[in-house]
């Protein structure tokens, strides 16, 4: 039968599968010819072009949901409308994947310094973030403003991090309190449009004793782990000012165990 083609011919034509052709039937792309003596569908070369115009489409990223209208459906307006909105939706996409190159390659750095100031300190000025709270110890906190707070920030990750704070009572070996929640530099605060209203709180530009220390094995990390941050402080005159903080740097398997790296941050003034 000339220039008709059964959906297997086709499927090898284009490199696609019967199924997404059947698909494309079922939203009236394509109009197969049927013979009603054996029940085999035919396609024509109209059918075939119809159907390499949804792979053009397809292959800018639109879902087959909306090829299939795109190819059928839609009038000039809408289809420029439709390659508008896929633009702009490009465009978001190329800046992100732009912001988590940058992220990663931050990431990567601080992995590579932060082994090696396990034991170290640097006096340095911190950079201003946003946090918040929600884990008290090992208790989450079941407020449902934070609930849905945190269920907001952890798809920002990883552009929100894991953040502690630790009082200066418990650096004094006073009780082994301490807080967790998340954290978030303001350029992505800015970048995502994310909401830093309370319980959302800033901590500001500080100058502060910086380390970094390690904790092995699981639900071992104490307050008391923090203490050599004050030591160190009132050793070479300086006076803290605020509670301590960090973040959790990354977790790996070391000897055996499942170990986490932590920075860590006192903010200090220089005792007169």
């Amino acid at each position: 039968m000339q220039g008709k083609y059964k959906i297997g011919d086709v499927a090898r034509i284009l490199g696609i599968s019967a199924d997404l052709i059947r698909y494309y039937e079922e939203k009236g792309v394509v109009s197969p010819e049927k013979d009603p003596s054996n029940k085999y569908r035919y396609y024509d070369t109209w059918d075939i072009n119809y159907l390499i115009d949804c792979l053009w489409y397809k292959n800018y990223g639109f879902s087959i949901e909306n090829v299939a209208q795109m190819v059928s459906t839609y009038t000039y307006p809408s289809l420029l409308e439709a390659l508008e909105n896929k633009t702009d939706e490009i465009r978001d996409e190329i800046r992100r994947k732009e912001l988590l190159l940058q992220r990663i390659e931050k990431f990567r750095e601080r992995l590579s310094t932060t082994r090696s100031l396990v034991g170290d300190f640097e006096i340095v000025t911190n950079q201003p973030f946003y946090y918040y709270i929600n884990r008290h110890n090992s208790e989450y906190d079941d407020n449902i403003v934070l609930r849905e707070l945190s269920r907001k920030w952890l798809k920002y990750m990883p552009f929100t991090r894991r953040y502690f704070e630790i009082s200066r009572d418990a650096l004094a070996g006073g009780d082994d309190e301490y807080v967790w929640g998340f954290s978030v530099a303001p350029q992505y605060v800015e970048a995502f449009n994310i909401d830093v209203a309370r319980p959302v709180a800033q901590m500001p530009e500080t100058l502060c004793v910086h380390s970094a220390f390690k904790s092995a094995g699981l639900d071992r990390f104490s307050a008391h782990k923090l203490n050599f941050l004050l030591q160190y402080a009132e050793e070479n005159g300086y006076t803290p000012t605020r509670n301590a903080f960090g973040n959790l740097a990354c977790s790996v398997l070391e000897d055996g165990v499942q170990t986490g790296y932590f920075e860590a941050w006192l903010p200090v003034t220089k005792a007169e």
